[in-house]
């Protein structure tokens, strides 16, 4: 399929710690018509860097939120124009030829294409083989956004609840199934996440789950328990490492 630009999605909020490397990553791998930032105010250098980046390449619109991921989302499909775009997350980096390998998975029945997560820092084969396939199996329960080439004409009309402030993204997977397209998870292309050093601690974790607890669905939260263990005990084994 020929598709000469997209727009680009992302959401930050005090996100300067890998968010040049990310901005960098998506102009080199991505033909960017506009890289579209909703931002939640943040008090860090974020917004400096989107100005350097606003001023380099010409083609990055802002706009600010101060409500929830769901509020966010909501703002930048508004703004997108292209017939594809991409949501990619402040804290990743794309993998070499990313929009080249997801566009060639697109086909007329699919709606969007995800390439999976790889948590920065996983050397052991084994251990990787294994966070891959828990991984694949969380994206298609509740879907991802870190890296998502989505068709437009999928979510044009999606009404994500103001109040959703994680699971967001297994709303928008629903959205486009309920509209008949499928959703492609890939091994190759792929992101790097770089977790912020909170998130590798045994309370930072927990608190992720409260989090997930709080907003999310009980009933989603039920089926994602063993893989969410799994990335519990990796953390405690990533700890003892240091």
């Amino acid at each position: 399929m020929s598709i000469e630009s997209v727009d680009v999605v992302m959401l930050t909020k005090n996100s300067e710690r890998v968010l040049e490397k990310c901005l960098n990553s998506i102009y080199k791998n991505i033909p960017v018509n506009r890289l579209i930032i909703v931002d939640g105010y943040s008090t860090d250098s974020t917004l400096k860097i989107v100005k350097k980046f606003r001023e380099k390449y010409g083609n990055v619109i802002l706009l600010m939120d101060g409500g929830t991921r769901g509020s966010a989302r909501m703002k930048g499909i508004r703004e997108v124009k292209t017939e594809w775009f991409v949501f990619v997350d402040s804290d990743i980096v794309l993998c070499d030829e990313w929009f080249e390998k997801a566009k060639s998975l697109i086909s007329n029945d699919v709606g969007a294409v995800w390439g999976i997560e790889i948590w920065e820092g996983i050397r052991n084969p084994i251990v990787l083989k294994l966070f891959l396939k828990i991984t694949w199996k969380i994206f298609n329960l509740r879907g991802g956004t870190h890296d998502l080439l989505v068709r437009r004409e999928t979510v044009k009309d999606i009404k994500i609840p103001g109040n959703l402030h994680v699971f967001e993204d297994a709303f928008i997977k629903e959205w486009i199934e309920k509209k008949g397209y499928r959703l492609v998870a890939a091994y190759d292309p792929y992101c790097i996440h770089y977790r912020p050093p909170e998130a590798w601690t045994i309370k930072g974790s927990i608190q992720i789950f409260i989090e997930h607890l709080r907003f999310g669905s009980l009933k989603k939260l039920s089926k994602l328990f063993v893989a969410y263990a799994f990335y519990t005990v990796y953390v405690l084994y990533r700890s003892l490492l240091k």
